[in-house]
């Protein structure tokens, strides 16, 4: 399983538009993609509302996982980004 560990870059943390963003992309891969942050369960990034329960504010860690390299590099360089910004 491909994993990565990336900081949460917008500005409000893994709210509702950049939850929104990082869900819609996760949705388009067939395998699943995981969030997780240090000492929580592991939540499915294809849902908006999963993804804000993590409660990951700007500079968290995220751990993203999946059999899908591409899906984890991805969805980790989306969870990078200011969201917010564009």
């Amino acid at each position: 399983m491909a994993s990565k560990i990336v900081i949460v870059g917008s500005a409000v943390g893994l709210h509702a538009r950049p939850a929104s963003v990082i869900a819609e992309a996760a949705g388009q891969y067939s395998d699943e993609v995981t969030l997780s942050v240090a000492g929580g369960d592991p939540v499915d990034a294809a849902s908006a509302l999963l993804i804000m329960t993590l409660g990951a504010s700007k500079g968290t860690e995220v751990t993203v996982e999946s059999d899908d390299p591409a899906a984890v590099d991805r969805i980790a360089g989306l969870i990078q980004q200011d969201l917010d910004a564009s």
